[in-house]
């Protein structure tokens, strides 16, 4: 007995492949639940539908031949759990996602997919300064500039920020704690970011504390590191920076300043022309990776997890 093949079924024959492509586009924008429940369909049908979908829609991107990559770990579950995710920055779109953890082996996993001759044209590779991942880069695609990116540099800078109100709160007693309780979020989110009220709450905490003061403009000038064009200007503004320290007692912000001049080559990287590429996308690949780990909380299947992620910058089939 001989099983006829028909092209226009899906790989579950009882619907058809222009079936399992309105069942994917659906669930770009809702849960598997709300489709389910939509179509009156089974949850495992609707999530198989909608994984044939998105393999379909890798396989019409094909495996790009970036000159430009970032380089992130997403936390997958609770315990320590990573997986790394590199992204194309001149297609804007993630390309890979694998690895055990964040270890130099588990980075490799990348390079030995993308192949030799691919990874030999990667000209810019954007990171953390998390060491496995440029050793990882030197050995497999060493032509490659190395990039520090600045969200991550400003978070640690927000951390030493955080450490400098923490020791305030406890070196101070009475009302004048008043000013610093609850105002974690109001002292490290941008200014322009802040609720009316949200802005007189730090005008009034930086009125009240004069090294908070000091500490949370250290914080908005170090922004301006990125806009020179000239490595020599922004080894200057650095040393400036970082000379304003002097008799500030803001210890976390030496450590700080001691790290940049640790990774400062792959900091000082930004300002050639030819490395000018969009920080931002990675930081917002990271938020539109948490929503899509919120919708969907509970589900153990990675393989779903990472189709999720490959496909989300991809047009519709």
């Amino acid at each position: 007995m001989k099983r006829e093949q028909l092209s226009f079924l899906a790989d579950n024959p009882f619907y058809t492949k222009r079936f399992a492509c309105y069942v994917g586009r659906r669930c770009r924008q809702a849960t598997i639940k709300d489709i389910a429940d939509e179509l009156r369909l089974d949850w495992d049908t609707v999530k198989t539908l909608e994984m044939q979908y998105m393999r379909a829609q890798l396989a019409k991107a094909g495996t790009p031949a970036s000159k430009a990559i970032g380089i992130d770990e997403i936390s997958i579950r609770k315990g320590h759990t990573y997986r790394i995710v590199v992204s194309d920055l001149i297609r804007r779109r993630p390309i890979w996602f694998g690895g055990e953890d964040r270890s130099q082996a588990s980075m490799a996993q990348f390079y030995q997919w993308l192949g030799e001759d691919k990874a030999r044209g990667i000209r810019l590779a954007v990171m953390d300064m998390w060491k496995p991942f440029r050793n990882a880069a030197h050995e497999h695609a060493p032509q490659a500039a190395i990039l520090f990116d600045k969200f991550h540099i400003m978070r640690h800078l927000g951390e030493a920020l955080d450490k400098v109100r923490k020791s305030e709160y406890a070196r101070l007693s009475g009302k004048h704690r008043r000013y610093i309780k609850g105002q974690k979020y109001t002292l490290l989110s941008h200014r322009e970011n802040l609720t009316l009220e949200g802005r007189r709450a730090l005008k009034t905490l930086l009125t009240a504390n004069k090294r908070l003061n000091t500490a949370y403009l250290l914080k908005e000038s170090f922004g301006q590191l990125w806009d020179y064009e000239r490595e020599v200007w922004a080894r200057r503004f650095f040393e400036n920076w970082r000379a304003s320290l002097k008799w500030q007692r803001l210890g976390p912000y030496e450590k700080f300043a001691n790290m940049i001049d640790r990774h400062w080559d792959g900091i000082a990287a930004y300002c050639r022309p030819e490395n000018k590429v969009s920080l931002g996308f990675v930081e917002g690949l990271n938020n539109k990776i948490r929503v899509i780990q919120r919708r969907a909380y509970g589900l153990s299947d990675e393989e779903y997890l990472r189709l999720k992620i490959l496909t989300c910058m991809l047009p519709p089939l």
